[in-house]
């Protein structure tokens, strides 16, 4: 499935799309970024409450090429216009990170 496939779907709103478009092989959660650093398999989905300029920075050096940010949580707009230059899709969603996670795993598993 590719990041743009994922877009379609009526549970997520993207909030910038990358031009590029890259497969997705997989979804990670978590919230702690240190964590999330050691252990965000690449090109995966990662879903996540911090929509914030380190979480960018986290997808890029783990080779994630899509970051969900769920409960209604915010994008900052740092966060968001480095997600446009280093070609990182921003999606968001109100659903619960569990919720948005299993989503893009049944869609993955399709």
């Amino acid at each position: 499935m590719t990041v743009s496939q994922l877009a379609k779907h009526p549970s997520f709103t993207p909030a910038y799309l990358a031009s590029e478009d890259h497969t997705l092989t997989g979804v990670y959660c978590c919230d702690l970024l240190s964590v999330a650093m050691g252990r965000a398999p690449a090109d995966s989905a990662w879903v996540t409450v911090m929509g914030n300029l380190n979480a960018i920075a986290v997808a890029v050096l783990c080779d994630v090429p899509l970051l969900v940010i769920a409960e209604n949580m915010g994008i900052d707009e740092d966060a968001r216009k480095k997600a446009q230059e280093e070609g990182i899709s921003l999606f968001q969603t109100e659903l619960s990170v569990f919720d948005a996670a299993l989503i893009i795993h049944k869609a993955l598993s399709a």
